[in-house]
């Protein structure tokens, strides 16, 4: 029997922990009320983005040789995160 503690972390990993994020948000999106509840959940649903473009870009994705793209999917995150902050100012004004 294997333990997760020390198995290999893969891109699927990555991917469902970005996806539960991604599903956490739109569930809090749904469910609140109030302007900052669903503030957080867009924040939710943009950091869940996040871990998916950085995760389609990373090094693991390419096997055998194979060249990733390089760092399209980080900065992608950085105009995501961008994005958030500038939302955040606008709606904290």
């Amino acid at each position: 029997m294997t333990c997760l503690l020390f198995g290999v972390v893969s891109v699927s990993h990555y991917l469902v922990v970005g996806a539960i994020l991604f599903t956490c948000g739109v569930i809090c999106m749904a469910l609140k009320r109030n302007a900052l509840g669903v503030l957080m959940g867009i924040e939710l649903v943009l950091n869940g983005a996040n871990i998916n473009f950085v995760a389609f870009g990373s090094e693991y994705l390419a096997g055998d040789g194979e060249s990733v793209l390089g760092l399209d999917g980080e900065v992608m995150a950085l105009f995501v995160i961008l994005l958030a902050a500038a939302e955040a100012a606008v709606a904290l004004a």
